[in-house]
């Protein structure tokens, strides 16, 4: 398979920005439907079409179009971008130099992630470098096309990885995401036409680009092209970001990839996309291929590529406190079913792990997250505990079952904390 994100890891991108020769002889237009007949999918976590996207915004508008490159990688197992700038940023650029010609946009931001700073310093030296050698800043190349690009810091907020609470961040307001419609490329940055997409998702342009929608087509499956960096964690022999091709199969990826399960132990479960996405028994993970369709088909999903791994040791109890916990802490507070659900689920799971759990809590806890989802909210980051909450209870109920009728956890003498 020929990489296409991290080829250059390791050695300096010497290719970096070849594609604006090829670019700048393209009208707008063409761009989008390259992006479009390459079938690249935002790989943020929702999966929808980069090139359709795009297409949003009006043809006739007079305000200011902006783009904004999603940098707050902030979901619990996902490590992926943050590895592209440290690695190759000039990537990154390069591909929002490309969206942002295709949409018009001529000012450009990356919201970075608050803990970022690192990473905020070397994207910011790119920038400069950038900047210097003429590819940023008026009439690059010659083309009559001017871009800048800042970089803005969040100040540690989940919540703004949702595009639009990310723009009410960015604008200087609290992180609270806004109903929809309008969308952000009706009505975005400022109350102006604004297209807001991963750092991944931009970084495969330059790709297609120099070699042309078809080429990225030939990785892949049908409906999910191209490859994807997968951020592995967990009980596993080799953890790190892997580049795979869309379709490969999740025990081929454990087994080959990360190296096993370690310990020489069996899988219990994982979660293929992020913590915010149902997880899958061992059963049911070797069934599932590593693209948007199958993990769907599955009742989960490829999200952000946020892979981790749990071994038989694991208490499933226990892991689900962990996120509870995590999406009490991180709602912003805008939404009752949110604000209340995500503490209410999280003070159940820990009565239930610490061993004072009551027979009837196993169903309030479904009954809970089914009316914190499906609409319930502004954004759809009560889904996101919701969905695990539900997984975790129904797939290991006899976990769950045990921990109340014993009065403890049973796996308080393995696990690894």
């Amino acid at each position: 398979m020929e990489l296409i994100l991290s080829k250059n890891w390791g050695a300096p991108n010497r290719s970096a920005y070849a594609s604006l020769q090829k670019l700048f002889k393209m009208t707008p237009a063409q761009v989008i439907e390259e992006v479009k007949a390459s079938g690249l999918r935002g790989r943020g976590g929702a999966g929808f079409s980069a090139g359709v996207k795009w297409g949003f915004i009006p043809k006739d508008t007079k305000k200011p179009i902006y783009l904004i490159c999603n940098f707050d990688e902030s979901e619990p197992g996902t490590f992926k971008d943050r590895a592209i700038a440290e690695k190759d940023p000039h990537m990154m650029i390069e591909g929002m130099i490309i969206a942002a010609y295709a949409i018009g946009a001529h000012t450009a931001y990356i919201y970075i992630r608050g803990e970022f700073y690192k990473q905020w310093e070397i994207v910011e030296a790119a920038l400069k470098e950038a900047a210097a050698k003429g590819f940023l800043g008026k009439n690059i190349l010659g083309s009559k096309f001017d871009l800048d690009i800042y970089q803005h810091r969040g100040a540690g907020a989940y919540i703004c990885g949702e595009e639009t609470a990310l723009l009410s961040s960015l604008e200087g307001g609290r992180g609270y995401p806004r109903i929809k419609p309008p969308f952000p490329a009706i009505e975005g940055a400022w109350g102006c036409p604004t297209i807001v997409n991963n750092v991944e998702t931009l970084s495969n342009l330059p790709y297609i680009i120099n070699n042309g929608a078809a080429a990225f087509k030939k990785f892949g499956t049908e409906k999910s092209s191209g490859t994807k960096l997968i951020s592995a964690s967990g009980h596993i022999n080799k953890p790190g970001v892997y580049e795979v091709e869309m379709g490969l199969p999740i025990r081929t990826f454990v087994e080959e990839y990360c190296g096993g399960v370690w310990k020489g132990r069996k899988l219990k479960g994982l979660v293929p996309g992020g913590s915010s996405f149902p997880v899958l028994t061992a059963e049911e993970a070797y069934n599932v291929n590593l693209d948007f369709e199958s993990c769907a088909a599955a009742g989960t999903s490829l999200g952000s590529g946020g892979f981790y791994v749990m071994d038989e040791t694991t208490c499933m109890v226990r892991m689900l406190q962990f996120t509870a916990k995590f999406y009490e802490h991180e709602s912003c507070g805008q939404c009752t079913p949110c604000r209340e659900g995500t503490g209410w689920v999280s003070q159940i799971v820990k009565r239930i792990e610490e061993g004072n759990g009551r027979d009837r809590d196993l169903q309030l806890l479904i009954d809970v997250s089914n009316n914190m989802m499906n609409g319930r909210t502004i954004c759809v980051f009560a889904d996101a505990l919701a969905m695990p909450v539900i997984s975790y209870v129904t797939k290991f109920r006899k976990e769950f079952e045990e921990h109340v009728r014993l009065g403890k956890c049973p796996y308080a003498s393995t696990m690894v904390r």
